[in-house]
């Protein structure tokens, strides 16, 4: 590797030409990249005293030696961003120079001879830069002053009008952009193809633009040691078809996650958003995966890319599936991807009929609702749907999955009937994250031909004006503020209607009767509220229990007979029937003080926690061991079942106990001798529970 210092535009001129790889990201600078480089070039234009200004470094292979001698095209690996919004920044800046020369150097036909065209040569190789593709007709289409494609790249275009503005405004005076673009600087860094390894200097770049995505690293991770042939084999069968299929926005804005998910689905375990990259890389290092080879996998990959399009992105085909897979995504369930994918990819090959993955998708979806209605933490989620194919059983798909909602302990349970009905009633439904969602499924449930509900507003009956109109407040009675503040948001006083303007503050006679009143409104929601003759706190809660009965068949439980539930329970290992005094340590009046003091509160942090004893130590689980206990004569010797580098101990008291042998689960132990050490003990055993319950990232 060499690195010099080197003149942007000095480079620019004696470079043959840049051309970006395959497996390159594309072209991302927004509007607030490009707005930082042109207050920066006219800051240095506009000032004497700055000599130069350094925008980052170039690196890129070639062929000849350690410098730009020989005229074999340059392979960007860092710096394509910068080298982009310059050359379109220079476009733009000629075609308002004309034939005017500012300063020396700065004409319209020297920006385009010297700077973005090789004039001398044909073809592609006339043009100093070449992008990806789905960057590189625009671009080439803008130095040539051409209509540009129809498909054309979104960041290219816009940013290209965004300098045009930015110089128009300028017009009058654009010596400062010339002297400013004349004093930038780079690193110009030239790798040698045989001694330097491109991959792991493009992982450790600090680069002044944006940040690199974890699915620009993973392309690069898959395509950059390859022959080119086999790079553009890979690319064009299925890295460019995935690209087309997310589309440009939705590539830069959901490919990382998806990536998340799907590693998720393949390895059982849920990487950190900022870590899927080295997730990935070990994964493809898993014995399995680098025997089967990078086609498979980015065959793998591709399939399931597709999967992900058809239900995060509105790709579904299907009509029906494609409607549940809408209500999914209006309730942000991005956690239930990994279950959805596998879910997706067994419908897809004939394991999975349609109308069970309807079901499926369905019960997904009830079981988020309802929880979000009755207020319990979405916390723990993100585990119950990572870990939920291990409940498949594929030849009873759809039962196995009823069957396992059905036996989620308390944290993760999916609400029944009664607990739903009775939330559901008094929860402020109004502003609920995903109102439009829940009136849209109310209203649209039984129904062929479906509402358009964005198309109506929600409408108080009751109104929210706090100084309610005499007839009102008589209608009310003299808790009319108490009734107000109690059931104004909630599902009893809530509606849909096109004629909110028109209701405004009326009494409810005048809302009932009017042209366009409930008597005469279409919307299902509406109906029965004509015959209703006051609206009081007892009508409210008579439609409450209505719409409370109507939202269990909307959103329905799972059911299954009690016979077939019992056989997917899981059986108590079984023991010795072990005691508390089977354990003579825990039978002295201070151990045993402390024991019991420590038992009381680790059952106390879920009534799913369960307590066993066994020969040599005492079990506390949620779905498996979270702690553990070993009574010794002088302390509580306690196992917490997880990783070492994951606990937070500032006091330093754990003790690294991988690969030990010991009894107990985890890799943390922690000891407990006095009662006052109890607080800061719970605090290091609620880690281990949290990080079992999923509620730990």
């Amino acid at each position: 590797m060499k690195a010099t210092e080197a003149k942007l535009l000095a480079f620019l001129k004696k470079s043959p030409q840049f051309i970006i790889p395959i497996y390159q990201r594309t072209y991302s600078w927004t509007g607030k990249e490009c707005r930082q480089l042109w207050e920066d070039i006219l800051r240095a234009g506009r000032n004497d005293d700055i000599s130069a200004h350094f925008i980052g470094s170039v690196v890129y292979i070639e062929k000849g030696l350690y410098q730009v001698s020989s005229q074999s095209p340059l392979l960007v690996i860092d710096g394509q961003q910068r080298l982009t919004t310059i050359t379109i920044l220079l476009e733009a800046l000629a075609r308002h120079l004309g034939d005017t020369e500012p300063i020396d150097g700065f004409s319209a036909k020297k920006l385009r001879n010297y700077y973005l065209l090789n004039p001398l040569e044909d073809g592609e190789r006339s043009f100093k830069l070449l992008l990806t593709q789905t960057d590189k007709e625009t671009l080439l289409a803008l130095v040539q002053q051409k209509e540009l494609p129809q498909e054309r790249s979104l960041r290219v275009s816009e940013n290209f009008e965004f300098f045009e503005k930015q110089i128009a405004a300028y017009e009058d005076n654009l010596i400062p952009l010339c002297q400013g673009l004349a004093k930038l600087v780079i690193v110009d860094v030239a790798l040698n193809r045989d001694q330097d390894n491109p991959q792991l200097i493009f992982e450790s770049m600090n680069s002044t633009g944006r940040e690199l995505s974890q699915a620009d690293l993973i392309r690069n991770f898959i395509l950059m040691g390859l022959e080119p042939k086999h790079q553009a084999k890979l690319y064009e069968d299925h890295w460019r078809p995935m690209e087309l299929e997310f589309g440009q926005e939705a590539y830069g804005s959901y490919f990382d996650s998806f990536m998340r998910h799907y590693l998720t689905v393949k390895t059982g375990e849920i990487p950190n958003i900022r870590d899927v990259y080295e997730a990935f890389k070990a994964h493809v290092r898993a014995k399995e995966i680098a025997a089967a080879g990078v086609d498979h996998l980015v065959a793998d990959i591709h399939t399931f890319a597709r999967y992900f399009c058809a239900m995060a992105l509105e790709k579904e085909t299907d009509k029906v599936l494609a409607e549940a897979f809408q209500d999914l995504r209006e309730l942000k369930v991005d956690v239930a991807y990994p279950c959805l994918l596998e879910l997706y990819h067994d419908y897809q090959h004939g394991i999975l009929p349609r109308e069970h993955l309807l079901e499926a998708v369905r019960l997904i979806e009830a079981y988020v609702f309802r929880r979000a209605v009755c207020a319990i933490p979405t916390n723990s989620m993100n585990k119950t749907f990572a870990t939920f194919r291990r409940a498949f059983k594929k030849d009873r798909y759809l039962e196995s999955i009823q069957a396992h909602f059905m036996l989620l302990p308390s944290y993760r349970r999916f609400p029944k009937d009664e607990e739903f009905k009775r939330e559901i009633k008094v929860r402020d439904l109004y502003k609920f994250r995903s109102r439009s969602y829940w009136l849209r499924r109310m209203e649209n449930h039984g129904r062929k031909e479906r509402v358009p509900v964005g198309e109506y507003t929600i409408e108080h009956i009751l109104p929210q004006n706090e100084s309610l109109s005499k007839s009102w407040q008589e209608s009310l009675g003299p808790e009319w503020q108490r009734i107000q503040q109690t059931w104004l948001h909630t599902l009893g006083n809530l509606t849909l209607t096109g004629y909110n303007s028109e209701y405004s503050d009326r009494t409810f006679s005048e809302k009932r009767d009017m042209s366009g009143g409930f008597k005469q409104s279409p919307i299902q929601l509406n109906q029965g509220l004509g015959q209703i003759e006051v609206w009081d706190e007892p009508a409210i809660q008579a439609r409450a229990d209505q719409l409370a009965s109507q939202a269990v068949r909307v959103w329905k439980a799972p059911t299954i007979d009690v016979d077939v539930l019992d056989a997917y329970r899981a059986r108590p290992e079984k023991t010795d029937g072990y005691v508390i005094n089977d354990h003579p340590y825990l039978t002295t009046h201070t151990m045993r003080e402390v024991f019991e003091a420590f038992r009381s509160q680790v059952l106390a942090l879920d009534p799913c926690v369960t307590e066993e004893f066994l020969k040599l130590y005492v079990a506390y689980k949620a779905e498996t061991n979270f702690v553990d206990v070993v009574p010794q004569a002088k302390r509580l010797r306690l196992s917490l079942n997880m990783r070492f580098p994951e606990v937070y101990d500032p006091r330093g008291l754990c003790k690294d106990v991988t690969n030990l042998g010991r009894w107990g689960n985890g890799d943390v132990e922690v000891g407990l001798e006095k009662l006052e050490e109890l607080p800061y003990v719970m605090g290091l055993i609620q880690q281990a529970f949290e990080k079992q319950m999923g509620t730990v990232s």
